[in-house]
Formats: structure tokens, C-alpha cells, sequence
């Protein structure tokens, strides 16, 4: 088979298995604030969680185009699934494109079957889209590292194995950036008390629910040197691999927004055809199918905008103009159209008996993660004024 085979062969495998065993239970699970517990264990044996993880460690050795598409369409069921690949998706680039040989061999065979399932932790209290004020620091003790400080809204950090952690080792570096070091943190899943390292349980949030997501505080946490990402030629480099991590990040926001997107959109259609008003379906009035075409036209410019920052990405090309501009496009495309549906919808989209409700409080996180689209937009300018340069 080539490539292309596979991909439309696995797209449409996800697909399927969600329409089948995610869309049924959704809601309920996340009106529960409920861990997917067996939804995540099928992804694993659907080899998803090794997705691009290369063969010769036991992946699947997909393109990231791919990735993207089964993004969209784990989104289309329950954007909370996303997350649970997401940031072990993008510790599983790290490795591979930065790691050492012992790291990869050590590490992704076991990702690749889900033995291990990776955080991503760089966010702070204190410091967010300002990623150089970060305050975690790791100090240098013979053979190990030292780690203190706290961490904020990290995804999958409490049932995890695995953290990628982003902390200070040079606090005198000028930049900051250049004074930080990535590490590779060996935790016990589901403990929330284990030496060195506290995990709040989950914190509350107005949508992306079912989805752990957490508070971490390490105090005097030993790690060894040998889990720096990419060894000694790893040490004060963790900034520069965090935001190529981010880069694929935003792509991945992005084929979130459209699957949400999407979603909302065929739950308004399908809705406008069968609610009636004025002796007709609602989809036959103008107002609606003005809606209709809106939703409709923004969610495929979204996902056009989402395949290249992909096919960029992948071909080890600079592509954070593209991975900004649909990161921003996307996301605020799902926000609107959520928001649009909900209005088709009438007072029933206002109800949790149906999907656009839960899509409706969805949206917003996009909007904020991975850089809020306000980042996007100086991103995107700075870039264009480097390409445009006078």
C-alpha cells in the first residue's frame, strides 16, 4: 500500500471506531468530568499513540499530515481524546528529533504502545505565553539533577509515566532562553505524593473535561543527568526544543478547532432539517442557510490552513508563520461556529441534551493554548515583516 492508502485506510479506521464508541458516550462522560479510561486503552491498541513514532522503534511511522487527520476526527467525537495523544505526541517528536540513541531506544518503543504516556510541562503561575519568566529550577549535583519549582495545567501529568519538563539551569544566561535545559521525568502513574513531586488532583475548567489536567510542585526532585533531553549537548537548549515542541503543538490546536468545528457544524444542519418553523424546516429560511454556508466555508479554509502548516512541518521546513496562522484561523473559526450552531439550535443548543452545548465550552481553550491567538498574531506579524523585509 502507499503512504496515501494508509493514511485514508487509518482515517477512516478512527472514524469509524468514533462514530461507533466515542460519540455515544461522550457527553455523559464529560458532564461526569469523567477519565476516559477505555477509550484511551482502545486508541492505544489502535497503535495512536505511535502514530509518527518511526517503525524501527515499533511505531507506525506515519507522516504528521496524517496525525493531523486523525486529530480532526478524534475531535469531531470528544475534543478530550485529542489531548490525551497531544502532548505525548509532541514529547515523542522531542525524543526523536533530539534525544540521544539510548533515549530513543529506551523511550519510544514504549510510547509507541502506550506502555508509557507522556506529559508536556512548561507553563508556570506565573508565566504563561512569557515563557522565559519561568522560575523551575534543576541544579546540577554529581550524577543528577535537582528540581524545585511549580507547574501549571499540565495534561496527563498525574496518570502519566512521563513528564517533559522545561527548567532553568543557567538563571545568569542573558537571554533567559539560553539558560534552559529539558528534562525527561520518570514519575509513578496515578500517584499524587511521590518524593520530590506533589500532583493536585484535577483542576476545575469550564469545558475540556474528562481530560486530567493538573498542578505540579517539585520539591528537591532528583532526576538524572542522563534524562536530559539530548544528553550534554541537550543542557541550556531546552527552550529552543520546547518551541519547536509548540510548533507542532499549534498544529495540533489547530485539527482540534477543526473537528470541533466540524462537528458543530453537521449538528446544526442536521437540526435545520428537522426543527420546522413557519410550516417548513428551518434549513429552507434564508437566515439559516446563510449560517449554513458561513460554518461551512471557514471550517474547510481552516483545515486547508491546518494540512500545510503539517506538510511544512513535516518536511523540515520553518513553519511557524503557518502553524500560527491556523492555530488562529482555526480557532476562532470553532468558536464561532460553535457559537453559531448554538443559535440554530435556538434554546435547545442552551440544553446538555445536546452535543453544540459541550462543543460551545470546548471551543474557548483553543483559543487560549499553546500561545493565545493575541501571541498568534505578533508571531504571524514578525514573520511577515522578516519575509517582506523593505
Amino acid at each position: 500500500m502507499t503512504t496515501s492508502e494508509v493514511t485514508t485506510e487509518i482515517v477512516a479506521t478512527v472514524r469509524e471506531w468514533v462514530e461507533r464508541e466515542v460519540m455515544p458516550v461522550a457527553s455523559d462522560l464529560e458532564h461526569a468530568d469523567e477519565y476516559p479510561a477505555e477509550l484511551v486503552a482502545a486508541m492505544k491498541e489502535l497503535g495512536l499513540f505511535g502514530v509518527t513514532i518511526p517503525e524501527e522503534y515499533g511505531g507506525l511511522g506515519l507522516d504528521l499530515e496524517t496525525y493531523v487527520r486523525i486529530q480532526i476526527e478524534l475531535s469531531r467525537g470528544w475534543m478530550s481524546l485529542s489531548g490525551a495523544l497531544n502532548t505525548h505526541f509532541i514529547s515523542a517528536w522531542m525524543i526523536g528529533e533530539h534525544g540521544t540513541e539510548e533515549q530513543r531506544e529506551r523511550y519510544l518503543p514504549a510510547m509507541a504502545r502506550g506502555e508509557r504516556h507522556f506529559a508536556y510541562s512548561m507553563t508556570e503561575p506565573h508565566a504563561g505565553s512569557d515563557v522565559q519568566a519561568i522560575r523551575t529550577r534543576a541544579v546540577r549535583e554529581g550524577d543528577e539533577y535537582v528540581i524545585t519549582g511549580q507547574k501549571m495545567w499540565a495534561t496527563n501529568a498525574l496518570r502519566g509515566t512521563n513528564v517533559m519538563l522545561l527548567a532553568v539551569t543557567d538563571p545568569a544566561a542573558e537571554p533567559r532562553h539560553r539558560g534552559m535545559t529539558a528534562f525527561i521525568v520518570d514519575k509513578e502513574p496515578g500517584r499524587e505524593e511521590q518524593p520530590g513531586l506533589s500532583i493536585s488532583g484535577p483542576l476545575k475548567k469550564l469545558g475540556y473535561k474528562g481530560v486530567e489536567t493538573v498542578a505540579m510542585s517539585f520539591d528537591g526532585l532528583r532526576v538524572p543527568a542522563a534524562n536530559v533531553l539530548g544528553g550534554e549537548g541537550g543542557v541550556n537548549q531546552g527552550f529552543k526544543y520546547f518551541m519547536g515542541g509548540i510548533e507542532l503543538g499549534r498544529v495540533n490546536i489547530a485539527a482540534r478547532a477543526v473537528g470541533i468545528a466540524t462537528a458543530a457544524f453537521e449538528a446544526a444542519i442536521r437540526y435545520a432539517q428537522q426543527r420546522e418553523a413557519f410550516g417548513k424546516p428551518i434549513a429552507h429560511h434564508q437566515a439559516i442557510q446563510l449560517k449554513l454556508a458561513q460554518m461551512a466555508t471557514k471550517i474547510e479554509a481552516a483545515r486547508v490552513l491546518t494540512l500545510e502548516a503539517a506538510r511544512r512541518k513535516a518536511a523540515g521546513e520553518r513553519a511557524d508563520l503557518e502553524a500560527g496562522m491556523a492555530k488562529l484561523f482555526a480557532t476562532e473559526t470553532a468558536a464561532e461556529v460553535a457559537l453559531e450552531a448554538m443559535r440554530v439550535h435556538g434554546g435547545a443548543g442552551y440544553s446538555p441534551d445536546f452535543v453544540v452545548e459541550r462543543i460551545y465550552r470546548d471551543a474557548p481553550v483553543l483559543i487560549l493554548g499553546e500561545g493565545s491567538n493575541e501571541i498568534q498574531q505578533l508571531v504571524i506579524a514578525r514573520r511577515l515583516l522578516e519575509r517582506y523585509a523593505v
